[in-house]
Parts: C-alpha cells; structure tokens; sequence
C-alpha cells in the first residue's frame, strides 16, 4: 500500500493507471446497476474521466 500511494505522489505510471482503470470498472457498474438514479446519471461521467486519465497517464513514466 505504500509503494502505491508513492507512486501517486510521485506521478508514476502504475498507480495511477490502475487508478484510472478502477474508475472506468466503478463507472460501467453504475451504469449497469437499476436501483439509483443518481448513480445512473453520473455513470457516464465517471466512466469518460477514467478513460481520459488512462490515456494522459499512459504518458507518465515507469
């Protein structure tokens, strides 16, 4: 846990990659879930900042 939160202050590409994919996984389970609206709603939302934080954070290095 601790390598992992190093690697975020320290803008390195594997922590923040697996940050972005667990945003984009959280995101298409809000969008598959039909209980809350407003988990709903935001689905898309949370699902496209993941997508476009994997692709900036491809670029950081190892």
């Amino acid at each position: 846990m601790n390598e992992f939160v190093s690697g975020l202050f320290r803008f390195r590409r594997g922590a923040w990659e697996m940050l972005a994919s667990i945003l984009i996984a959280v995101g298409v389970i809000m969008l598959m879930q039909p209980l809350v609206l407003w988990a709903y709603t935001y689905s898309f939302i949370v699902t496209l900042t993941g997508t476009v934080m994997f692709i900036v954070v491809s670029h950081f290095p190892e």
